[in-house]
């Protein structure tokens, strides 16, 4: 059935709109304008880190995560490290936004991401680092606009900068600070994370303090998130006067590991300010934005509970939204239990996961959880419906290795709005699947379920295939609560991706 759908979209994808026909052709125009300078500013920009730098010396690796497997290439006895990563992605999706099999829209097709990074690294000293990573995105094929984030296009963006810090301090003996365009990763990524999924993934420009020991780790930073631009170098919200918004996101992280049968146990809190913000996240008030997020996360290791794990993560936010007072949550509760000594290592666990919604967008008061900077495709379905936003969702979660180098993985969702008063907002916390119209109160809280099938390949520490379906099935809430755009039809979405990481 699977396979019999996606070459349906291939072979038939859906007329553009006019209006999009339209965009596309402007587009097209400036691109012979725009793509010199996308890519000569970058690579002038690499070059003057790098004249700089003067004297090269083994480099870092190319934070804050970099891919399993990874190993840059050295030259200069080590001092001068390149690092190159390739990645296509062949995706169909079919009524993932709009659940019609009526309407075959811009979103139900069959395209082809690409992503090409290319990183220069240079040690200057034991304490002074330099790194600048270079990063070309391109979607192929179907008929959304070829703009970042327009009708969920991942889109074009010609070579720009991805990366561009320098670290001075040197890590092994306690102290580092990292200064420049960077990535930011905290925790589980729940609510701070560089969203590799996407093409583009995301990038702040920031400062950032670290001090770590062999039992802990404490970050402080301040920083502006980046804003990817086709036809302009790319500026973070806080140095870009075109921007609407203003954005400064700072915070402190502790992770550490004093709890002997955790693999961490971490505290944090984070601060989202935004001076006359005239779109905030799920909110789409005028008025300033100012509020705290303060929250734990705890992880198990099955190592030392008898191949039993567990997680924890919960999180409270107060402060001011678009003008309004916010009081909010947002909890997330696993446990599992893995054969360590089976060779398939399989691993069996369920987990939920919810966050309140807002009963009444008239009082002056917001119950809604910002869900911040989060890599949320990673845990609430693949097809990126949901996000820690007003929502109940269960799983069970099944994963083994039939060998060192396929993993399989099983995901089964169920999800309800908490409050049919607030939105059922997507995966990037803004976009409504369904508005809070009046019709709907009444109607079920019951969204639907989802399952996952997933399973990667390693052909060897720099090569990896990873391929997926999954399908949704809706539930009472879309039933009841139909219009004209939005029907009850389930979804599917499949997908295959090359990775290559040297």
């Amino acid at each position: 059935m699977a396979r019999s759908w996606l070459i349906k979209k291939a072979l038939n994808p859906p007329v553009q709109h006019p209006s999009l026909q339209a965009a596309a052709a402007a587009k097209a125009h400036n691109d012979n304008n725009t793509i010199e300078m996308k890519i000569t500013t970058p690579l002038l920009l690499a070059t003057a880190s790098l004249a700089v730098a003067g004297t090269p010396a083994p480099a870092p690796a190319p934070a804050p995560l970099p891919p399993p497997g990874y190993a840059p290439i050295t030259l200069l006895d080590g001092r001068l490290t390149v690092d190159v990563q390739e990645k296509m992605r062949f995706e169909g999706r079919e009524n993932n936004f709009d659940f019609n099999n009526a309407i075959n829209g811009p979103q139900d097709a069959t395209w082809l991401l690409n992503r090409f990074r290319l990183g220069l690294g240079l040690q200057m000293t034991d304490w002074l680092k330099i790194y600048v990573q270079g990063q070309d995105i391109r979607e192929f094929g179907g008929s959304r606009p070829n703009i970042p984030g327009v009708l969920g296009a991942e889109g074009d963006d010609y070579f720009d900068i991805l990366k561009a810090y320098v670290q001075v301090g040197d890590i092994k003996k306690g102290f580092s600070s990292t200064i420049g365009r960077q990535f930011l990763s905290y925790g589980d990524q729940r609510l701070v994370g560089p969203l590799e999924w996407l093409n583009q993934a995301r990038t702040f420009d920031a400062v950032k303090l670290r001090y770590a020991s062999s039992k802990w780790q404490f970050d402080l930073f301040t920083s502006s998130p980046v804003v990817f631009n086709p036809t302009q170098f790319n500026k973070s919200q806080y140095f870009d006067t075109d921007e609407p918004s203003q954005t400064l996101f700072s915070g402190a992280y502790l992770a550490t590991q004093f709890i002997p049968f955790n693999l961490t146990t971490d505290l944090y809190v984070f601060n989202k300010r935004d001076q006359g913000n005239a779109d905030f996240g799920p909110v789409l008030d005028n008025g300033d934005t100012d509020f705290w997020t303060i929250g734990t996360l705890w992880k198990g290791d099955p190592k030392k509970l008898a191949g039993f794990d567990y997680e924890m993560e919960m999180a409270a936010q107060f402060g001011e939204v678009s003008g309004r007072d916010l009081s909010a949550f947002a909890g997330h509760w696993g446990v599992g239990y893995n054969w360590l000594n089976h060779p398939w290592k399989p691993r069996i666990g369920v987990q939920y996961n919810w966050s309140p919604g807002d009963g009444d967008a008239t009082d002056g008061d917001l119950n809604t959880f910002q869900n911040l900077y989060p890599t949320n495709h990673l845990f609430y379905g693949y097809m990126d419906t949901t996000g820690w936003i007003n929502m109940h969702n269960p799983q069970l979660n099944i994963s083994f290795q039939p060998s060192k180098k396929l993993k399989v993985m099983i995901d089964y969702h169920l999800y309800w709005n908490d409050d049919n008063a607030d939105a059922w907002r997507r995966v990037n916390g803004v976009t409504a699947v369904a508005r809070n119209a009046a019709a709907a109160k009444g109607a079920s809280t019951f969204r639907g379920q989802e399952i996952d099938l997933t399973a990667i390949y390693k052909f060897n520490p720099h090569v990896a295939l990873q391929a997926g379906y999954s399908y949704f099935l809706p539930g009472d809430y879309l039933t009841e609560t139909q219009t004209a755009t939005r029907g009850d039809d389930s979804a599917h979405f499949a997908y295959v991706q090359l990775q290559i990481d040297f």
